[in-house]
């Protein structure tokens, strides 16, 4: 048991380390339970958490890595997110801000478990990303420990993903470069787990040395593993339209973006985040962009 002494949002404050409506780590059953599995430094791991009365935040875990789940709660929550100074004048963050005083940038301390589903994400559209973390997930993840949801399942151990063969990788869905990316980020996953105790800067610089991780990738991996509200995902291909159309009503690029967002450091992640809840849907321009399949190639 938990008692923040502060309102909690369980939903919107985890909603980034969802990927996909059907992935098999994270699961929001119909009584409020968040379910989640994860590849702790001790092993494998499932936690519920749910809210309680009287502002209590409880969870249970199992398997090898559910002290270390137990532990983290705080930081999953958004213990360590310091919102001192946020103070966003844009109507839209505002009237977010005002009506979620429960949302916090979440800290997992996982680095793997966030840096994957990233690469994968790396250039693609979404649904093709999110049906090959399933493919992964759930042919080479292992069960996941405990009374979980059905079809739950663990990531799959950086050894697992770097033996992997190359046709089950192409059965996955997962081109070359991206293959290679998280093979490499596989070869020095300890190092890369140690990332979390830096500071931001060396966190990501950190993360960047290894190929095929550019500055997107390494900021979707600060803001889950590290809860770096600052991280932006420069390279996005939404971001910058998002940041240009609610807050300066027209077109930005990543330059453009990054000027904009420069007086909200170091909440730039924290804006993005209460854009993209409350600013809807951007007008259509164009068809939507094709679903590959690399299996058929």
């Amino acid at each position: 048991m938990w008692r923040p002494g502060r309102p909690v949002d369980l939903r919107l404050t985890c909603a980034p380390l969802w990927h996909g409506p059907a992935d098999p780590t994270c699961r929001m059953t119909a009584d409020g339970v968040l379910w989640r599995t994860a590849l702790t430094p001790h092993g494998p791991g499932t936690q519920a958490v749910w809210l309680a009365g009287s502002g209590e935040v409880r969870v249970r875990a199992w398997g090898p890595g559910a002290d270390w789940l137990v532990d983290g709660v705080p930081d999953l929550l958004g213990a360590r997110d310091d919102v001192t100074g946020f103070d966003p004048a844009h109507p839209v963050p505002v009237r977010v801000w005002r009506a979620h005083p429960g949302l916090r940038i979440p800290r997992t301390g996982l680095v793997w478990d966030a840096l994957v589903p990233a690469v994968l994400e790396q250039k693609v559209t979404s649904v093709e990303a999110w049906r090959s973390w399933r493919e992964l997930v759930c042919r080479f993840g292992q069960s996941a420990p405990g009374p979980a949801p059905a079809g739950m399942r663990v990531l799959p151990t950086p050894r697992v993903l770097l033996d992997l063969p190359s046709w089950e990788w192409h059965r996955a869905g997962v081109d070359l470069s991206r293959r290679r990316a998280i093979r490499s980020a596989a070869a020095v996953a300890r190092r890369l787990a140690e990332a979390v105790e830096l500071e931001p800067v060396a966190a990501q610089a950190r993360l960047r040395a290894v190929p095929g991780i550019g500055p997107w990738t390494a900021a979707e991996v600060a803001q889950r593993a590290f809860g770096d509200a600052d991280a932006v995902s420069v390279g996005d291909y939404h971001i910058p339209g998002l940041v240009g159309r609610v807050l300066v009503g027209g077109p930005l690029d990543d330059e453009g973006m990054l000027e904009v967002l420069e007086v909200y450091r170091p909440h730039r992640h924290r804006l993005v985040r209460l854009l993209r809840i409350g600013a809807g849907p951007a007008p259509r321009r164009a068809p939507r962009a094709p679903i590959r399949d690399y299996r058929a190639l």
